[in-house]
């Protein structure tokens, strides 16, 4: 019997009186045996924490086969005795003991950090003038940690405004209690581009340099700094990609962290042996995928590596149908020669170019597979694209299957722009064509819609799409979360330049228009002025009352703005409930009179209980008499007259529940741009920080979209589903009680809609504080243990308009690092 085994880190911290030790790894066994641990410190056993991890990754690589999944380990050791020898860890089985790991005191002075806390920075990137950085760090004292940024040069210190989150990852790794795993942080600064910046904490009044940027003297201390699982991880994949000259020219021109997508592609991308292990697989259902292309003056190193991308596919069972427009004989001659005697390879030569979708029509009648992939002519698939189409194809035979996708830069030969998509999201469709590329369809189902339709050109498959949706359930649609599509960029195409083809976007403009029509919905499309975007504006059906409650605690300042704004609405049908909630200062209740005599709109009622966020505002629903809810935060202002018109031309659909705003701080910069449940050990709002007018990711600040949750701070809701639900959770007092109301309402079948076209400013501060006191963190703890017995599903699986290569950790939308 063999062990085979792998130290993936070791932290070691020494501050007065204590030593504290941090391993994690893996260890497995030939044989079927469960492991345990030992760590000896100068020949003596000690205590240790030991937490368990699922490595199947570790088993798969290997090829070991077994029951025993729990091979990884992460060990915590706490001592009081100093180390005059060294320390070991070792494995213990019935088949006797296995030494992992050995260090004598020499290597580990070299291993020491002096520093009285544990850290790990995740990502630094620059934007323009900006320095964004995220990453976690905890005291191993009492004291509190400040973050500052200073100029090396100057020593000038910069003070930037950090968020502090919640970190369950980092808490289960360390055996954190829930105060301290508030550690992770995310902020912004201001820098110039010829000057080093240096990122300190700040602990017990003494400062800790942590990160310099572009300063060959940090290399050393920086790969200190982040000896950590993730790290290691890229380090290894990158040596394997790169080699130890490519790893070290990394170092020293910045660091893994700001690692480009390309990079990233390269360490995780299958391997040549996981391809030659899908050669090798035999599935049982294996139905042919036809490939389907319409070729115009195609450059023939362009064309060659499109077919040969598909030549190198690891499934089999595929061919591919070109019709060929060009004005020329160039391609049919190459075809001729190359790929005659292919016969997975149709080629049809036309005596006229009629257009994309003609010429993909012409395409598709050569086409015999079940199954049939729309494919750019001057593009290429991954050779893994079809084995992954037709590996979820095994215990479902979705009708409508797509991919991630991204962008080849054919002058830099490189990767860029990969977008990981959500899972299927009709509103974002009916904003953006996001589905876009790879797209595999059943044949059958082009029988029931139709081909492509030259009316369309230039947008003709986003009409397909958008017609194939139509006559589907959400329920016979796929979504692979892989790139497995890489869109050429050159001078001439839509994805390099989109002002190249105007036309195509106004086809987009008149397809979703024209699908709207189809499934009876009265609005209007425009385009937005970033291309590709655009805007539906639902008409109004009827003005139903909408009952606006609003919970309020004193700061009569915030709410006069709050309400005021409302009664600039151009919308009529309304009335406000402010719940008063314990106010102590007189001068409220005076304005609470002033308020019965302004409008007939506005009511005042009295909560006389303890805060309980949730309970409020089912108390304050009890007295409305509106068909549609709107939550809203006292400390929030509408922008415009036309806030409460544009949520409710959503809300009102039958398809919809709850509608959410974009929320803005003062500075016009986003607080709320929805919700990722999931991001930051429960749940966090995106885009925070970003500029107002800023597209976000693919768009999706500025689009309109259904999400998995909103806040609270404006939520509107049919009140009939308010009701049915029983309202907002009062176990969740104070947080997470929108993210569940809105999971909820999902689980009856309503969607949840982010419409940024409706826009507020939310004065909430940006540092506000954390749980800072013994009953707030065990409320707050409670109330994270209740939402994660109340919805396991999602934080495991993940969001479904999220993307499980999108970091759940650090800021929404930047790359995982897995």
């Amino acid at each position: 019997m063999s062990y085979h085994s792998c130290v993936e880190r070791i932290d070691y911290k020494v501050i007065p009186g204590k030593q504290s030790f941090y391993i994690g790894g893996w260890c497995v066994t030939d044989e079927n045996v469960s492991i345990d641990y030992s760590f000896k410190i100068d020949g003596k056993e000690v205590p240790i924490k030991l937490f368990k991890q699922n490595r199947e990754d570790v088993l798969s690589h290997l090829n070991i086969s077994s029951t025993k999944k729990d091979i990884g380990f992460f060990i915590a050791v706490d001592s009081m005795s100093s180390i005059s020898q060294g320390i070991c860890l070792e494995a213990k089985s019935s088949f006797g003991r296995y030494k992992i790991a050995e260090l004598n005191k020499n290597q580990l002075n070299r291993l020491s950090k002096k520093e009285p806390f544990v850290h790990s920075i995740d990502t630094i990137s620059f934007h323009e003038n900006e320095m964004i950085v995220s990453g976690w760090a905890f005291s191993l004292s009492d004291s509190p940690i400040e973050i500052i940024v200073k100029d090396v040069s100057s020593n000038k210190c910069i003070k930037p405004t950090v968020q502090w989150a919640y970190r369950p990852d980092v808490a289960k790794l360390y055996f954190l209690d829930s105060k301290t795993a508030t550690c992770g942080f995310y902020f912004k600064c201001p820098i110039a581009d010829d000057k080093k910046y240096s990122i300190n904490f700040i602990i017990g009044g003494k400062e800790y340099q942590i990160e310099t940027k572009k300063s060959i003297k940090k290399i050393i201390p920086e790969i200190i700094s982040n000896i950590n699982i993730p790290n290691i991880k890229k380090g290894i994949h990158y040596i394997r990609s790169k080699g130890m000259r490519g790893l070290f020219r990394r170092l020293s021109t910045g660091d893994l962290h700001q690692m480009t997508y390309q990079e990233w592609y390269d360490i995780f991308k299958p391997s040549k042996e996981e391809f030659q292990r899908q050669r090798e697989k035999e599935f049982k259902y294996t139905p042919k995928i036809s490939l389907i292309v319409a070729a115009y003056n195609t450059p023939l190193d362009y064309f060659k590596e499109m077919v040969d991308s598909v030549l190198n596919q690891t499934y089999s069972n595929w061919e591919l149908c070109i019709a060929d427009g060009s004005d020329n004989d160039q391609l049919n001659k190459f075809v001729s020669r190359k790929y005659l005697d292919n016969s997975q390879i149709k080629y049809k030569r036309l005596n006229h170019n009629y257009g994309i979708s003609v010429n993909m029509n012409e395409a598709l009648e050569l086409a015999s597979g079940e199954y049939i992939g729309l494919f750019d002519h001057d593009d290429f698939l991954t050779p893994d694209a079809l084995f992954e189409v037709v590996k979820v194809l095994q215990d479902k035979q979705f009708e409508f299957i797509y991919s991630d996708e991204d962008k080849y830069l054919t002058d830099k030969k490189e990767l860029v722009e990969p977008h990981f998509k959500p899972d299927f999201n009709i509103d974002y469709l009916r904003s953006v064509n996001y589905i876009c590329h790879f797209l595999v369809v059943k044949k059958q189902l082009i029988g029931a819609v139709g081909h492509f339709n030259k009316e369309y050109d230039g947008a003709q498959d986003y009409d397909f799409i958008l017609r194939c949706i139509e006559n589907l359930r959400e329920e016979d649609i796929c979504h692979i979360p892989q790139v497995l599509y890489h869109w050429r960029m050159h001078s001439l195409s839509t994805a390099s330049n989109p002002e190249s083809k105007l036309y195509a976007f106004k086809a987009g403009e008149k397809a979703i228009q024209d699908h709207l029509i189809r499934a009876g919905l009265k609005a209007k499309v425009s385009m937005q002025k970033n291309l590709g975007l655009y805007r539906c504006q639902y008409e109004l059906l009827s003005t139903p009352k909408i009952s606006i409650i609003i919970p309020n605690k004193d700061h009569i300042d915030d709410l006069e703005k709050c309400i005021a704004s409302i009664l600039k609405s151009n919308y009529p049908n309304y009335e406000i409930i402010v719940v008063e909630n314990n106010s102590v200062e007189n001068k409220t209740f005076d304005y609470y009179k002033q308020l019965a005599l302004r409008s007939e709109k506005i009511k005042v009622v009295y909560w006389e209980s303890e805060f309980n966020y949730s309970a409020i505002n089912n108390y304050g629903a009890k007295f409305a008499t509106g068909e549609y809810l709107l939550l809203l935060n006292n400390d929030t202002e509408m922008i415009g007259q036309e806030c409460l018109s544009e949520m409710l031309s959503y809300c009102q659909r039958e398809d919809v529940g709850i509608v959410g705003a974009k929320l803005l701080y003062d500075d016009d910069t986003v607080q709320h741009g929805g919700v990722v449940v999931g991001l930051g050990g429960i749940a966090g709002h995106a885009f925070v920080g970003e500029e107002r007018n800023a597209p976000g990711y693919f768009g999706r600040l500025i689009c309109a979209q259904d999400l998995s949750a909103v806040t609270a701070a404006c939520l509107m809701v049919k009140k009939s589903l308010f009701d049915e639900v029983g309202g907002l959770s009062e176990d969740l007092r104070v947080a997470f009680n929108d993210i569940d109301f809105c999971l909820k309402i999902r689980r009856l079948g309503y969607l949840v809609v982010y419409d940024p076209f409706a826009e507020l400013y939310h004065y909430e501060s940006k540092s506000r504080g954390t749980e800072d006191t013994p009953e707030k963190v065990q409320r707050f703890n409670n109330e994270i243990l209740t939402f994660k017995k109340r919805w396991p599903d999602i934080l495991e699986n993940g969001d479904i308009y999220y993307n499980p290569n999108l970091t759940y950790s650090g800021k929404a939308f930047d790359l995982k690092e897995r």
